[in-house]
Formats: C-alpha cells, structure tokens, sequence
C-alpha cells in the first residue's frame, strides 16, 4: 500500500527506480551507483516500462511494481556476489531443457499410440494450480510446454527469495513481491498464450473478445477491478436473512437481537461483535452456512453489533469510542433486555482484539458482566501477522495516516487492494480472465459480494489501532495500553475462553491466534480449525471441514508445534464443538425474553440501516 503513493510522488520516475530503499551496501563491494545509472539505461528495462505505462490493466490492478522492482533487483545484486548463482541458472536451464523434450517425448509416445506411456513429471504445484484447467495445458505439448517453462522458472525465482542471511521482515517482503511478479507473468493472463480464451473468442467469432474490451472500459471508468455482480446480492434481500430487530441505535453501531426458533433458550445472552472493517453478515451470509441461524436454531438469544460506516465527520472518533459505544453499551442493553446479570460475548477477527481491550479494562475495574468470551481467528499478540505484514512496516501506517489525515478516514478501496493481494490468483487475475479474456460478466459470488461490500476506517480509532497492535504490539506487555484511565494486564482476565485458529489463515497465522493461551489469565480452549480466515469459520456443519483439539486433561503446551503433536483430529465443523461448551456456560433454558423492551423497543427490522450504508 505505501510504495505506489510513493511512487506516485514523481510519476516521470520510471518502475526499477521506484524503490523504498536501496540495497544494503554490503550485498556486492561498490559500484551500486554505476549500476543503477546502467539499468536506467538499459533499453529492455525501458522497454518493460513503456509496455506497463500503456497497458490499461495498470489502472485496475493494485500490482506493486515499485517494490516488484525493488525485489528483482534486490535478488539479482546478490546473486552477482554469490559464484554459485551460475551455477544455479544453469541447474535452471538444464531443468527446462529437460522438462521440455519429456513433454515432447510424451507427445510423440500418444501420437505413436505407445501402450504405458506415463505423463512427463513437472513442478509439483502443477497438479493443483486452477490456471491451467483446461485440458489443453495437459494434452498439447505447446501449451504443456509453455506451462512446465512458467512453473519451474516461477518455483527458481521464489526459491532465490527464500536465503537465510537476510532479516525475517525484509525475506517476507521480497518472497511476497516475488510472488506477485510471478502471478502477473502468468501465461494465462494473455490472450494468445490462454486456450480456454481462444477457444471462446473462436466459438463467439470474436464476440467475447469485444465483451472483453467493453468490461476494461467499465472498469477504467471507474478504477476498479470488478470482481462481482453487485446487483445480485443485497442484505435483506439475499443475505442477512436471519429474522431479527434493531433494539438500540448509536453514532457507531446498531444493536440487532435475533429471533428464537425455539420453545425455550439458555438464560445467559450471546453477544457477537464482527470486525468493524467488514459488514457483520459475513456472519449471516444465506440460511445454509449462517453462524448466526445456527445458533439460534441451538437455543441461544443472539445479540450482534451492525458497525456503522464511517465519513469524514467522525475522524475524531477514537478506540475508546468503540468500546464505550460498542461492547459496554450493547453488553448493558442485552443484559436488560435479556433480563440478565452477565452474558457471554464472541469477537470475530478484530472484533475479538476489542473485545480483549475490553475485558482487560473490566479486568482492572473488577467488573465480571462477561461470563465466557469466545475468540475467532483473532490476534492479541502481533508479532506474527502472516502476509499482512508486508503492508505495515513504519512508511505503510506512515501513509496510512498521511491518507486518512486528508479524507478524514480510510478509504474502504485501499483495504479491499491489500487484502485482495494477499490471494491475488483467486481474487484478481482469475477475474480478469474471467472478465477480459473470456468476455464474461462477473460472477454472481456471494463471498465476493461482501468482500467488495468493505467500510471506511475512522482516523483516530484505526491510527491508534494501527501503532499499538502492528506497529508496537503493546497489547501484549502489562500495564502499557492505558484505556479508560485503566492499564491493561490480559493476565488479569480470567473468563473461561475459546479460541479457534485456522490452519491455512493468510491474516491470522494459526500459531499467532494460539497465543491466547499464555496471554490470558483464565482456562483456554484453543481449536485449529481447516481451511483459511474465512472460509475456516464459516464452516457449518455437513461440510467437509476438519478440527484439532487437545484433550481437557492434557498438559498445557508451552509452544503451537508442541499443542498440534498432542491434539486430536476431528472430522467435520467446530462448531458442533463451540457450542457444546458454550452451552455448559450459557445458564440453564427457559421461555425466551421478548424482542426488545420498553426501555429499548424495536426500532426496526434486522438487518437494520448501517450495513446497507455505501
């Protein structure tokens, strides 16, 4: 996010030199300033930026090629001072001479109809890359040819990131832009060299060719990648469709309380705050993976905050708004509506870290109105954030800020390019050939819809967020964070906890949500779930997921690895799992409170007004 502002900076400066910092001086003996004025001389890196200054896909695709640069160059500089970097290019070269005449040897075996010819072996990321579906890339040895040379010089090039030598941050960084650069060199991403393109643009007699054009130009217009139809999906009308009331109403958040399906529910209320980055209804999505369906169908009065999306006007609203007007508010209206002394609450994302902020303050006042507090693929300790840490070094929340000091927020756009770079295949190039090459609408993809559907980030609140998680990581150092004129211990909280990481989240390494279990006082239950960041919780029971879990008598493991060799596989959701423990916390079952109260009476039909807000 902060090398194309900075690059931005002098638009005449050509993409190689638009570079953060320079190489450490120390990667060859001299000569650094000869041989930058060389590259700026060089008629192929000239003729490389003349090509990407007239493609139009530049103004759609958030694709760093400032720091794309900066990593290639980065590689090859070290690659001069190491002798054995002939040799590694020859190993390469040899690899692709090789893998080419195995392909033809296996062609021309088929052609010959040799009985037991067997497949010419490639790069394992092969067999599973959806880019190269089309049975075309496996039968006609051009195009498997093209796809072996693609995927063994994209494994050579990642490989020469991955050196041991250099600082953890500074690896990470070029292995993700490395990763980029690959990703956008994709054979499949032109129309010449993509069979499943060709073979439409045959059979529409180059119709999908022009649709193709029509979708850039609509894009170019409005400086976007569309990613789906946003006409078919609404929240209220196809999503969000759990039955409920909006029964309070602030200047950040609606209050929503479902309503129950069943004859009696546990007396203790359920309190869910979603991260105030996304809509809530990733939580409520359609009435078949709907979490919050779910838990009312199980006998749960459901409470949820609706965040509201926030403008220029509200830029001093601070972290501690968010909880006064969040969490504290809401926790005292379910409490009297429900008719309740206490509640249990659930944090999704960074609705779990202010929901951490939270009890830690309550901790320090002795207030025990959270009686259980449930934590999902969310982080207290930020020294590992996966991928996201590529966009918040210091100059990132540095521009951040600059950004959100001049609109008087965040704009939900620069989210949305930083979370979509983080799975670029799936999210950016599979839409432009879907949308340019094969001349197709976007897809119709609830997922998708939300995650376009993003919210603005309110400068006061997202800056202190920024500095004391990413930046500092203060919440995990006692008596640092003062809120609320009390000094946060998460040591001091002690409410019985569950926390679910998920084994493949990009944004919350599993083993960084496993933390809470040496940051929190209390007794911890930490579940890994499959699957990713989302797909890892929205995963209802009868689908194919799987879960760990320790036993309740096993010895607390001192690290995650340790945790995972002692943990239990399980087949199917968690959240059979969750709420079976939830319910031992959730008091015994009674006749369930009515919609609202006098004091605060329904104000309108759930999904409410904030998450219909653009």
């Amino acid at each position: 996010m902060s090398a194309p502002v900075r690059a931005l900076a002098n638009p005449s400066t050509p993409w190689w030199e638009m570079t953060a910092n320079n190489p450490p001086s120390s990667l060859i003996a001299g000569g650094v300033d000869k041989l930058q004025s060389s590259l700026s001389q060089d008629p192929t890196l000239r003729s490389i930026d003349q090509m990407w200054n007239a493609n139009p896909l530049r103004e759609v695709v958030p694709v760093d090629w400032a720091e794309i640069a900066r990593a290639l160059r980065i590689i090859w500089l070290r690659a001069l001072r190491k002798p054995s970097a002939a040799l590694a290019v020859a190993d390469l070269n040899q690899d692709l001479w090789r893998s080419a005449i195995d392909v033809w040897q296996e062609a021309g075996q088929r052609w010959l109809g040799v009985a037991g010819s067997s497949p010419a072996k490639g790069p394992s990321s092969a067999a599973a890359d959806k880019r190269f579906a089309a049975p075309e890339w496996h039968t006609n040895p051009v195009y498997r040819t093209l796809q072996q040379i693609y995927l063994l010089a994209s494994d050579w090039l990642l490989q020469q990131g991955d050196v041991d030598d250099m600082d953890e941050a500074e690896r990470h960084r070029i292995t993700f832009h490395l990763r980029q650069f690959v990703d956008a060199m994709s054979p499949t991403l032109m129309l010449l060299s993509n069979p499943a393109a060709l073979q439409r643009a045959i059979e529409t007699g180059g119709t999908s060719v022009a649709a193709g054009a029509a979708n850039l130009m609509v894009d170019l217009k409005a400086g976007r990648l569309s990613m789906v139809d946003t006409e078919a999906f609404a929240p209220g009308r196809n999503l969000a469709l759990t039955p409920g009331k909006v029964v309070h109403r602030n200047r950040l958040m609606e209050l929503i309380q479902y309503a129950p399906t069943t004859d009696k529910v546990h007396k203790t209320p359920l309190l869910i705050l979603p991260p105030w980055i996304n809509k809530y209804y990733i939580l409520d999505m359609q009435p078949k993976n709907s979490l919050v369906r779910y838990l009312v169908e199980q006998g749960f009065t459901v409470f949820l905050i609706s965040w509201k999306n926030p403008d220029a006007t509200m830029d001093e609203i601070g972290i501690e708004d968010y909880m006064d007007l969040g969490p504290l508010k809401a926790s005292d209206v379910v409490r009297e509506i429900a008719g309740s002394p206490t509640l249990n609450a659930m944090g999704y994302c960074i609705g779990g870290t202010l929901l951490t902020m939270t009890l830690a303050v309550l901790a320090a006042k002795g207030d025990k109105r959270f009686n259980s507090a449930s934590f999902m693929v969310s982080l207290q300790d930020f020294s590992r954030v996966g991928d996201t840490a590529v966009f918040m070094d210091e100059p990132g929340i540095d521009l951040i800020e600059q950004q959100m000091m001049e609109r008087g927020y965040l704009d939900s756009r620069e989210m949305s390019n930083m979370f979509n770079l983080l799975r670029s295949n799936d999210l950016i190039w599979a839409n432009v050939v879907n949308n340019y090459l094969m001349g197709n609408k976007p897809p119709a993809f609830d997922l998708l819809y939300w995650n376009s559907d993003g919210t603005r980030m309110a400068r006061a609140a997202h800056s202190w967020y920024l500095r004391n998680t990413y930046v500092e990581n203060n919440l995990i150092r006692p008596d640092t964070v003062t809120l609320k004129g009390e000094a946060l211990d998460l040591g001091r909280i002690r409410q019985d906890t569950y926390a679910v990481g998920a084994e493949k989240d990009h944004i919350v390494p599993w083993d960084a949500a496993w933390r809470i279990t040496q940051l929190f006082g209390g007794d911890v239950r930490f579940v890994r779930a499959s699957s990713g960041h989302i797909a890892g919780i929205i995963n209802p029971p009868g689908g194919k997921g799987t879960y760990w879990t320790q036993g309740t008598g096993d010895v607390a493991a001192s690290s995650p690895e340790q945790w995972l060799q002692s943990a239990s596989r399980h087949e199917g959701s968690w959240w059979l799992n969750w709420t079976a423990w939830l319910s031992a916390r959730s008091g015994r079952k009674a006749p369930p409170p009515q919609m609202g109260s006098s004091k605060h009476p329904p104000l309108q039909d759930a999904p409410g007004t904030y998450v219909l807000e653009k």
